[in-house]
């Protein structure tokens, strides 16, 4: 598959065209609940509180993950301002140092082929999925990046690297632990068994430089939960029963119970039209001319990781990230395997898909206005995509490349460049439909109320408290996603944020809140019995779902 260029100079300029499609409008709409909002607010309260051990989310302590996400998120305040550019920086350069490793990946798996690394490192790049973690601020985009260098180093450790390889693998296990715990060891280790499962591969002999990795990821990865052990010895059951053991086991304990075929139905839709071809390839070809290599990937890459996340109660589409690089890398293997012809015949049809996909957003602001799907998108809307659509053919139909791989890659980028532009547009247009609060915020400014105090009403709202950088009082009437982890702090502080209303005791805080004119939030309607609540405000205003009193 040759390329005019050098396939380090194609992936050096594929960074730069998705690193700026990233980069256009990231802060146009606020943080979204929930996941994206809470690590949002947490990375806020740890920047302003200066209190690197102790994560709050909304003036209570949270320990719900590792810190690192929430050090990241921080210091991305902190380095590019308090907004959401801020925030999501940082995980769209970790998706597009995931890029780079795949590239290196592709390059040991494929014996040094430049050109299927790259195409490797482009597809993964062009995932839906890995679009989606690039632009939705949770731990999954830093884990899959430091566990996609702990695979890198490993392998190239074994690919006769030397020893700063092995240090790699351990540094980013430890680094992926104070992420995400122990998860943070299922690519790492799938790597290393599919290696040797069944090859015959001669092992590295054991050396200091092992007892030395092995200290650095106690001293990396363990170093947070071993400080709050010591300081609380309860950490200890919470860190490895609630959140190990129950989390995995337990539907019920974070509310992200699943249908145990979630992940076999969303993992090949969020990876659209490359799933496609991966399974028609592999269904077609004989399973004994496969190498043993690439059965090892599509096993313990994918299968293996596949059934451990599908058998876990708790579930979450970004979860899954970890398989996405075998799937990408068996892709391109499988590919690889076909005529210039059949190639050329899954050209038409994956271009063919992206043009459909790209006319349907054209479509989409009429589509709004004939059926309630929810959301609005106004006609100018439709610009970005069909934009795309014509340069998409344009460069197709006049590039006289000959070679159908490069054709499909260039069609993949332009692809995803005008999905990300398209994009943007409607999540800034439809911020309350989609769960966030910077209009709310923008409301309470312009009507100057800053000053006042906020009640929030039987909703969880961190982006609210983000987007105004102070932290409103929840009113919680039974909502269970108001209770909160309290017992690990030190006092009653923490019902200056969080009043349960149907706890008669709190009466006279409610009260003494009300009399000070503060502004209440409310989406849809108070309960009968806190009607009375409403003879304290003279004015309100609705956006959306929500009425704002004051």
């Amino acid at each position: 598959m040759p390329f005019p260029m050098t396939s380090r100079r194609w992936l050096w300029l594929f960074l730069l065209v998705l690193g700026a499609a990233f980069l256009w409008q990231l802060g146009s709409w606020g943080p979204l609940e929930s996941s994206e909002a809470r690590y949002s607010e947490i990375g806020r309260e740890m920047l302003a509180g200066q209190d690197w051990l102790h994560p709050r989310l909304l003036g209570i302590q949270h320990f719900h993950k590792p810190p690192l996400t929430y050090w990241l998120t921080a210091a991305g305040l902190g380095l590019f301002g308090e907004n959401t550019f801020g925030v999501r920086l940082l995980p769209v350069l970790a998706v597009l140092l995931q890029v780079v490793l795949m590239y290196g990946l592709g390059m040991l798996l494929f014996q040094q082929d430049r050109a299927r690394a790259l195409a490797a490192s482009v597809i993964y790049g062009t995932l839906p999925v890995v679009l989606i973690s690039a632009l939705n601020v949770t731990t999954d985009a830093y884990l899959a990046t430091l566990e996609l260098a702990a695979a890198y180093g490993i392998l190239r450790y074994y690919h006769g690297g030397g020893v700063r390889w092995l240090y790699l693998f351990w540094l980013g296990l430890g680094l992926a632990f104070l992420t995400k715990g122990p998860v943070g060891f299922v690519l790492p280790l799938m790597v290393v068994i599919g290696f040797y499962f069944k090859q015959g591969q001669t092992k590295r002999p054991f050396t200091l430089h092992h007892a030395l990795g092995f200290a650095l990821f106690v001293g990396v990865g363990l170093s947070w939960y071993l400080y709050l052990i010591a300081e609380n010895p309860a950490f200890l059951r919470y860190f490895l029963f609630e959140h190990t053991v129950e989390r995995f086991a337990n539907a019920a304990t974070f509310n992200r119970a699943k249908p145990w075929w979630f992940y076999l139905v969303l993992a090949p839709a969020t990876s659209l039209p490359w799933a496609v071809a991966l399974v028609a390839r592999a269904v077609r070809t004989p399973w004994n001319s496969v190498p043993r290599e690439w059965r090892n990937v599509l096993i313990f890459w994918v299968l293996v990781p596949l059934l451990f996340f599908s058998l876990s109660k708790s579930k979450l589409l970004l979860y899954v990230l970890p398989i996405f690089p075998g799937v990408v890398l068996l892709t391109v293997y499988y590919l690889g395997r076909c005529t210039e012809a059949a190639l050329h015949r899954w050209y038409v049809g994956i271009v063919a898909f992206y043009g459909f996909l790209l006319g349907a957003l054209c479509l989409l602001p009429i589509l709004t206005t004939v059926v309630n799907l929810g959301f609005e998108v106004k006609p100018f809307t439709a610009i970005w995509p069909a934009a795309g659509v014509v340069v998409l053919v344009l460069t197709l139909t006049l590039w006289n490349q000959v070679r159908i791989a490069p054709r499909l890659l260039v069609a993949t980028t332009l692809f995803t460049v005008f999905l990300l532009l398209s994009a943007k547009p409607i999540m800034q247009q439809n911020e309350l439909a989609f769960n966030g609060s910077r209009p709310l915020a923008e409301l309470i400014r312009d009507k100057k109320l800053t000053n006042r105090q906020v009640l929030v009403y039987d909703q969880l709202l961190p982006s609210l408290a983000f987007e105004l950088g102070q932290l409103p009082v929840f009113l919680n009437d039974g909502n269970h996603n108001l209770n909160r982890e309290t017992q690990f702090e030190p006092g009653t502080s923490w019902h200056r944020y969080l009043l349960y209303l149907q706890d008669p005791q709190q009466e006279p805080a409610l009260g003494a809140l009300l009399l000070q004119h503060p502004v209440l939030l409310v989406k849809g309607e108070l309960k009968p019995e806190r009607q009375w609540m409403l003879r304290y405000f003279t004015q309100q205003e609705k956006l959306g779902k929500w009425t704002v009193l004051w």
